[in-house]
């Protein structure tokens, strides 16, 4: 199980590298759960972290336009990262995401074949009024999606383990790999629940807010709180 944490700069990447993380995760949570940070902030964080470290960027909780959100995954393309997050909260409706995603994903194979794209679904779906992690999960592995996520839209202190429960994130992460996918899990998780984490079988697990403190917003990543996350996944 790999530990993605979340970064706001270059001062936070090394913070997280530092402490153990696997994944670096370039993100501002001002623009959203996935929000897309600029362009100068990605590069600024791989030229601080050793150069095969694993980077990721999200593009947003993105609208129902496809174009646009095409035009945002070649654009974070180009930045040579490894993983490229989509937040599938515009769509509506089924065919709608498919078409969205179907145009994200072959813009990355036609560019740069070999980063992965994560889609992203949230657990908290029907208080935001999105589509399921199960529909999510249905377009991911229809589309060519190399990650399946779940994470949380709001970040108002509730988990994703809350919203969706035990049983029903195991049929997904089983569902997803075998149908040949990673699965990622995020969404105002602790230190509380790594055991749990184990249980579900998941390959990545993300954190922001506990690494920063409790403040996802106004605290900094600390690299003694991600080693402390670190600890309890290998223990």
């Amino acid at each position: 199980m790999k530990l993605l944490i979340s970064v706001l700069d270059e001062k936070e990447a090394l913070e997280a590298y530092n402490g153990g993380a696997d994944i670096i995760d370039v993100k501002n949570p001002l623009e959203g759960s996935l929000g897309a940070s600029p362009p100068r902030i990605v590069k600024a964080v791989k030229n601080v972290l050793p150069k095969k470290t694993e980077v990721s960027v999200a593009v947003g909780d993105v609208p129902d336009l496809p174009g646009t959100v095409s035009l945002a995954v070649l654009g974070a393309a180009q930045l040579k990262v490894d993983y490229i997050k989509i937040g599938l909260y515009g769509p509506k409706t089924v065919e709608n995401a498919y078409r969205l995603v179907k145009e994200a994903w072959e813009t990355i194979k036609n560019y740069k074949p070999k980063t992965k794209l994560v889609l992203a679904s949230y657990a908290d779906y029907d208080r935001v009024g999105c589509l399921s992690p199960e529909k999510v999960l249905e377009i991911s592995s229809k589309t060519g999606v190399d990650v399946f996520m779940i994470d949380t839209k709001i970040k108002d202190g509730k988990k994703s383990l809350d919203f969706l429960g035990m049983d029903r994130i195991k049929k997904l992460v089983k569902k997803a790999h075998n149908r040949n996918l990673m699965v990622a899990l995020a969404g105002s998780l602790t230190k509380k629940d790594i055991p749990k984490l184990f249980d579900v079988g998941v390959d990545v697990v993300g954190f922001r807010t506990e690494a920063c403190g409790g403040d996802r917003i106004n605290g900094r990543i600390k690299s003694k709180i991600v080693a402390e996350i670190v600890k309890l996944m290998k223990n």
